[in-house]
């Protein structure tokens, strides 16, 4: 199988993490955004979103979306329940991390990380905080109380969340206020498999 991502962009790496804790083969193809390398028309014939990450499978068969390729790679494994209620609050914290935290965090680290902190986009840049901090005191305050977001282990819902949370002060977050996250941080990269945004 093909995965087309961006090492540096936090929904690309989560899909990474995954594929090192589970030591699944793959191809890692790297496409750079900003040359406008997911906008050819050949890219675009496999996803007409034009947007990484993208899973091709060996049949020819593609899947989009961050969060949908993460669950698909480990079905089957111990970072997907089985039990329909945990299965549940899985995707109850991917839906979380789409909804209520990457278009903050995400968007405020792209703001500062990719684009350089234009001027044009400081307010918005500065706009974004309290929506990421709000998030991360959710975060916080479910961390607070288990070990990982869906319970007792990790799974696809710490490594959806990771990707972004533990480069949240690139967006302009400090996370020194945030203790059980960043104890959270700490167990998931003490994970068999573990491997950095690089």
């Amino acid at each position: 199988m093909k995965i087309y991502g961006d090492i540096k962009s936090g929904n690309c790496y989560k899909i990474k993490l995954l594929t090192s804790f589970l030591d699944t083969p793959h191809e890692w193809v790297a496409l750079d955004i900003m040359k406008g390398e997911t906008r050819t028309q050949e890219f675009l014939q496999k996803t007409s979103s034009g947007k990484i990450p993208l899973l091709e499978l060996e049949d020819g068969r593609c899947l989009s979306e961050s969060n949908a390729i993460l669950n698909y790679l480990a079905h089957g494994s111990d970072f997907l329940p089985q039990d329909p209620f945990t299965l549940a609050k899985v995707q109850q914290w991917q839906f979380f991390e789409q909804y209520s935290h990457e278009p903050y965090i995400a968007v405020a680290r792209y703001i500062n990380v990719y684009l350089g902190m234009p001027e044009y986009r400081k307010n918005e840049y500065e706009n974004l905080q309290e929506g990421g901090n709000k998030a991360l005191s959710i975060m916080e305050q479910r961390l607070q109380q288990t070990p990982f977001l869906a319970g007792g282990k990790i799974s696809t819902a710490d490594i959806s969340l990771y990707g972004y949370t533990h480069v949240a002060d690139e967006g302009g977050f400090d996370l020194n206020k945030y203790s059980a996250i960043q104890a959270w941080v700490k167990r998931v990269q003490a994970t068999p498999g573990y491997t950095g945004m690089n």
